[in-house]
């Protein structure tokens, strides 16, 4: 099913040559992006240099991932595909889940992944490393790690940047979450952080309960912006008439929009209202998906720091069942 790990690399482009730094951890790595998927590796090139929160995968194992501001990633076809289990250490990713990852040890997920480089062999040592401190952070500590990716030998720096609208109410709108996606890209909405001190506004928890609220938020958000909002892109990116993108948009965004607005994000509840009034205004392919990324990129930002904030070291007294005979 997937191509063999042992065919060699592919016209390696030491001109797009990346670092990626933990400024915070003391550790930058540098990795060699290649021709495996082409275009995402320009986009994610194009893209450079920027700063994002660093996230550690929960389920999967020793694999590294942030969000990167990076709209395309969305969309873009990717036309060489692995089991990321089987690849080497250092493999790094860029998946439509708007992800840069990395995989710096034992992988169980069985996970088609779309590689776009590799951390060189100098560095692998570091990377793991930093993969131990991160999920230090991610699980224990809860001290944000920040991650820069950058051009090797180029300046430091950071931006998100803006997709434009034709009509100008709707580039209006996507200033809005522009700029509120900025705002939450390095600090933790104040929304979020309610959220993970147990304040509900709205009384959400059943008998005084915050785990469970807890929980919920983490289970609607990631698949809102991981499936719901990036899969209206990739319709639209696809070919599907207008009509039926605004249809499926209506079915798809209010519920979860609702219910996650009860608990406590009220930004995306204001949001969702605004793009779900505006839908018939929408009159350009371009235009719809501007919007639909905008609003990708920010819920896929508070599906990060939802994963950093959540109290994930509560289950340390669960032990999985073969640990108990």
């Amino acid at each position: 099913m997937y191509p063999s790990v042992r065919v060699p690399l592919r016209n390696v482009n030491l001109s797009q040559r990346i670092e990626i730094c933990w400024s915070g951890l003391g550790i930058t790595v540098t990795a060699d992006l290649d021709d495996r998927n082409a275009g995402l590796a320009e986009a994610l090139w194009e893209a450079l240099p920027y700063r994002s929160l660093q996230g550690h995968a929960l389920v999967a194992g020793h694999h590294l991932f942030h969000v990167a501001p990076v709209h395309d990633l969305l969309h873009l076809p990717a036309a060489h595909r692995v089991d990321r289990r089987t690849v080497p250490d250092g493999t790094v990713f860029c998946s439509r889940l708007q992800h840069l990852g990395i995989k710096y040890g034992t992988l169980t997920e069985p996970m088609p992944a779309t590689p776009v480089g590799q951390v060189v062999p100098g560095d692998l040592d570091a990377l793991a490393e930093a993969g131990r401190a991160v999920w230090d952070s991610v699980y224990s500590s809860k001290k944000p790690v920040m991650a820069e990716v950058r051009r090797a030998g180029k300046v430091s720096g950071h931006r998100v940047p803006r997709l434009r609208a034709a009509a100008p109410e709707t580039d209006a709108l996507i200033g809005e979450v522009h700029a509120e996606t900025e705002r939450i890209w390095l600090v933790p909405p104040q929304e979020l952080v309610d959220v993970h001190d147990g304040r509900f506004r709205s009384g959400a928890g059943s008998y005084g309960t915050v785990l469970t609220t807890m929980l919920f938020v983490n289970g609607e958000t990631r698949p809102l912006g991981y499936n719901v909002y990036s899969g209206l892109v990739r319709a639209a990116r696809e070919g599907m008439p207008l009509p039926s993108l605004r249809h499926m948009a209506r079915t798809l965004i209010a519920v979860p929009a609702e219910f996650l607005a009860y608990c406590g994000l009220e930004k995306l509840g204001t949001f969702t209202e605004q793009v779900l009034d505006h839908l018939e205004r929408l009159q350009t392919r371009d235009d719809f998906v501007a919007v639909m990324a905008h609003m990708a990129l920010y819920i896929n930002c508070l599906g990060g720091w939802n994963l950093h904030l959540f109290p994930w070291q509560a289950g340390d007294r669960l032990v999985p069942a073969e640990a108990q005979r």
